[in-house]
């Protein structure tokens, strides 16, 4: 696929590259790529409209004003207002690729109605259908393989999903407790989706938000709706769904890269969480079999509903 140079990344240094993949008057799908060579802030950036960013691989963090940042892995969505400022960096200069559903108010007013003004941004888990959603469709316009019908109806699909995921944190009754919990939660994001493959225990990981191990756990349930192991999971198996289907490498090793003790161990959280084994579904994509790809990505909205 051919990346085209914006205006903007021509003089920045990062080194981003943006293509549009599809576009009609609802809806535009697009891919973002980010090769940094430094974890420095790029320059102020707005959106003219509603976008949904949904990275499948690498981390990035959004900075929305100074001390207030969000990170975006492959286990979320993080959704951009319009005409908002921002800017973004890559902690560690890892970099990263997303999809970017762009759409207009109208298409789900009540949704973005309630994110508007003051609050902790929108952001969101994704669940197993959506990531899986989000990569299905990712191969397919890559490989030029699906016509407008099908990429508007995937792609309003998946924002759909997105958009269902995305919530404003629960906003604690005095701005500088939201604000500490906030930095302490994005720490805590952006440790585990640089080293998916250490040996995070609570202790460890409340060093890293400067929390107590107790504390850290009330406030991560009470910011994500999740437990501190099971977000560490979901960022572990989040990260290995690009690298099953892009069949570089043998699943052993993306399990261990991932930080999961064996291929095994791996293979049984993968199922668990996807519906299919790793195996399985790098069958069916080399195999190009989009029908049992969507039924695996259906079934997994009927065990999520």
């Amino acid at each position: 696929m051919r990346y085209e140079l914006t205006a903007a990344s021509r003089t920045n240094p990062l080194d981003i590259r943006r293509k549009k993949l599809f576009e009609n008057e609802r809806l535009t799908i697009g891919v973002f790529e980010s090769r940094p060579t430094h974890d420095a802030c790029g320059e102020v950036e707005r959106q003219t409209l509603n976008a949904m960013v949904l990275p499948f691989s690498g981390l990035f963090a959004r900075h929305d004003s100074p001390g207030r940042q969000v990170t975006g892995t492959p286990s979320h969505a993080i959704y951009f207002a319009p005409d908002a400022p921002y800017r973004i960096s890559f902690p560690g200069a890892i970099g990263d690729r997303a999809i970017i559903l762009r759409f207009d108010e109208a298409l789900a007013p009540e949704q973005t109605g309630q994110w508007a003004g003051e609050g902790p941004a929108a952001q969101g888990l994704l669940p197993a259908r959506a990531m899986m959603l989000r990569n299905l469709l990712w191969t397919r316009l890559q490989k030029g393989e699906a016509d407008d019908f099908e990429a508007e109806a995937l792609g309003l699909d998946l924002l759909n999903w997105s958009l269902e995921s995305v919530r404003p944190g629960k906003m604690p009754a005095r701005r500088s407790a939201l604000a500490r919990r906030m930095r302490a939660l994005e720490r805590v994001k952006e440790a585990v989706a640089s080293s998916p493959q250490d040996k995070w225990n609570v202790a460890k990981l409340a060093g890293v938000a400067n929390l107590s191990p107790f504390h850290l756990c009330h406030v991560f349930r009470e910011m994500t709706g999740t437990s501190i192991y099971d977000y560490v999971l979901h960022e572990r198996l989040a990260r290995t769904l690009d690298a099953v289907l892009d069949c570089g490498d043998d699943l052993t090793t993306i399990a261990l890269d991932a930080g999961f003790a064996s291929h095994s161990h791996f293979t049984a959280r993968f199922r668990s969480f996807f519906g299919c084994t790793p195996g399985g579904l790098r069958r069916l994509a080399n195999a190009a079999k989009v029908a049992e790809l969507r039924k695996i990505v259906t079934a997994g909205a009927t065990r999520s509903a």
